[in-house]
């Protein structure tokens, strides 16, 4: 009997792997501790100005959201027309899939300069955004300067985002999911996690020795698992799912509104934003607390507490980051996710014989998982942010189940197909979400079409028996002679 060859000892690949290894090491360690130092200065900025919005009288709304309006208005222009010139898009996304790692530095500064009189003001929105763009645009430096290759700097360039929400959330593990699992939806470059992991742990060491703070919160759940709670949560998880669709087909609603009042009026474009601060000044004085303008944080920690929160709670938040993002001011959109989950999952766990606290709990992470259709790392951000007391699997199981629900939409247009999510769907794969429409599958389709006819054969059968209808020769019977 002859016996297969033994393996042959190629000493190569381990070379180039532990070569990978301490490449990434370096790259990613400078990657994080700069996207650390910038998130932080950022984040220390931002705390100084938004210190006394909320206990800002009605009157100065009126007078600072149209200002602040303007004001991003004008950035937000300045950055258009210096995007033009350099010939590259200032996304995420697009310095990925499109640029070769490449994103234009020189407005770097836009941004987080926008975010800042955005939230300062008032409006409804998050602090990721800046953050996150922070990190892409300084990993796609560090990449310029080494002359990396272009995979390379793809890679440098999702690490940086990694580190931007590491930091920005102190959620290290999940921060470094959430920056590779955004890109594509339902595919995940794994060569992309190591440097991701290794960037978030360090971005988020560097917050944290700057003295950034982060907050876990204690949510009591039953300490031994029960599979009624589980489905029990799922439910929830699946009316978060709904949520999210809200808030993302509200967000693109008020946003191409805005576009077509711009070009059918020919308005100048920093008057859409101003606009827009005078609307969300008129929502606060008629009929939305002023709670739900800015981070709305305090409101998230009460929803987490199990204080109990209305039902239009979620719409309010909805409405007001929809007219602050869709009317032209710049903002984050994971932060509104993390407030509209919390308050919809407090409100609707008593529907389901669960505590209000792990309702909030689990649509927080199941909001997240849907609108950013980044489960893995929703997952991962419900355990770290509540050390573990929720419950991975109350916390899966209502993640996925969101993700799910809410189809193919992503607050994230730029956002890739990487897969349909149901086999019953099908789509084009490596397009925007934003620009691709899914579609019955071929098979269900058939299927379909098999029942429809079964269906009207089986109706004309009982037709022609009754002596009711038409006749095969085309004649009404009933008007037929005896």
């Amino acid at each position: 009997m002859k016996l297969p060859p033994a393996p042959r000892i190629d000493l190569l690949e381990p070379a180039v792997m532990l070569a990978t290894v301490l490449q990434w090491l370096v790259l990613a360690s400078l990657t994080g501790l700069a996207v650390g130092a910038g998130t932080s200065l950022f984040l220390h900025t931002l705390f100084f100005a938004t210190g006394h919005a909320q206990a800002m009288p009605l009157w100065a709304y009126w007078l600072l959201l149209p200002l602040a309006g303007l004001a991003n208005g004008l950035l937000m222009g300045h950055m258009r027309r210096r995007l033009a010139a350099s010939g590259l898009k200032d996304s995420i996304f697009a310095a990925v899939h499109e640029q070769d790692g490449r994103m234009p530095w020189k407005t770097l500064w836009i941004k987080p300069v926008a975010a800042i009189i955005t939230l300062a003001s008032g409006g409804s929105a998050g602090k990721e955004g800046p953050c996150s763009h922070l990190g892409a645009s300084l990993g796609a430096v560090i990449g310029q300067v080494f002359r990396l290759n272009a995979d390379l700097r793809r890679r440098i360039v999702a690490c940086g985002v990694s580190a931007g929400f590491a930091s920005v959330f102190g959620t290290p593990i999940a921060g470094a999911l959430y920056g590779v699992e955004m890109l594509i939806i339902g595919r995940i470059r794994h060569d992309f996690l190591f440097p991701a992991l290794i960037a978030g742990v360090t971005s988020y060491q560097v917050s944290k020795a700057l003295g950034i703070p982060y907050d876990q919160y204690a949510v009591d759940v039953l300490p031994v698992f029960s599979e009624s709670l589980f489905l029990r949560t799922i439910l929830v998880g699946m009316l978060c799912g709904l949520v999210a669709r809200v808030f993302v087909d509200l967000i693109y609603a008020v946003r191409n509104a805005c576009q077509r009042l711009q070009a059918r009026w020919n308005v100048w474009p920093p008057l859409m934003p101003l606009a827009g601060g005078l609307t969300l000044a008129l929502l606060v004085s008629v009929a939305i607390p002023t709670d739900y303008l800015g981070l709305s944080l305090p409101l998230m920690d009460r929803a987490l507490a199990g204080e109990a929160m209305p039902y239009t709670g979620f719409l309010w938040k909805t409405l007001l980051v929809a007219v602050t993002l869709g009317s032209g001011f710049y903002g984050g959109i994971v932060t509104p996710q993390f407030v509209i989950g919390a308050v919809a999952g407090n409100a609707f766990a008593h529907l389901f014989g669960i505590s209000p606290a792990l309702g909030a709990a689990v649509g927080l992470v199941s909001v997240v998982a849907a609108a950013s259709n980044t489960p893995l790392a929703a997952i991962l951000m419900g355990v770290e942010l509540f050390g573990g007391a929720v419950g991975t699997l109350y916390a899966a199981g209502a993640a996925i189940a969101a993700y799910l629900i809410i189809g193919h939409r992503s607050v994230y247009p730029d956002q890739r197909l990487g897969h349909a999510k149901s086999s019953w769907m099908r789509v084009r794969t490596d397009i925007p979400v934003g620009q691709e429409k899914t579609h019955l599958s071929y098979g269900l389709l058939k299927g379909w079409r098999q029942w429809r006819a079964r269906k009207e054969r089986s109706e004309a059968d009982a037709r022609r028996q009754t002596g009711d209808g038409w006749a095969p020769d085309g004649g009404n019977r009933n008007d037929a002679q005896p």
